[in-house]
């Protein structure tokens, strides 16, 4: 129960990044020390590293939130398959019948909440690392160009998924 507590609270630290990401230092240092127990120190921050980390930080939080909305979506199609879907059970997933198709759909939507959960605790510790790598100038260099291969995919897959709807 206590990882599923720590994975909670590092998924909330994701979506916590797009606000953050126009709050003033103060507040982006005090909220990884107050949900994480993870201290920031403040190592020389210059302007162009502040604006570095709110623009990184808001593209990876946007990406969390859109995940959000996916897991939400895939968790509300799956249980509630009955009531979205059309009477074409014949070419879905646990067709021909209603009930192969709402059990196979319900159990994908349930049972992708954990994927989802594990997905967004990442996503905040890569938002951790960047505001240690860019505020505090420590840790390995990795976060900001991964910030910036996440904001293209996230670009990419909300392109994707706009195009399938």
């Amino acid at each position: 129960m206590k990882s599923v507590c720590s994975l909670a609270r590092w998924a909330c630290y994701a979506l916590a990044a797009l606000p953050l990401a126009g709050a003033p230092v103060a507040v982006r240092m005090r909220v990884p020390r107050r949900r994480l127990r993870e201290p920031i120190s403040r190592r020389g921050i210059t302007p162009v590293r502040v604006v570095a980390h709110s623009v990184l930080s808001a593209c990876v939080g946007l990406l969390a939130w859109f995940l959000v909305f996916l897991a939400v979506l895939g968790f509300v199609r799956g249980v509630a398959y009955p009531l979205v879907a059309a009477n074409d059970y014949e070419n879905s997933w646990g067709g021909p019948t209603l009930a192969g198709a709402w059990a196979v759909h319900a159990a994908l939507g349930v049972g992708m909440l954990p994927v989802w959960l594990v997905v967004l605790a990442g996503l905040g510790a890569v938002q951790l690392r960047l505001i240690r790598k860019l505020f505090e100038r420590s840790g390995p260099v990795w976060p900001v160009p991964a910030a910036l291969v996440l904001a293209i995919a996230g670009v990419f897959l909300f392109l994707s998924w706009l195009s399938q709807i």
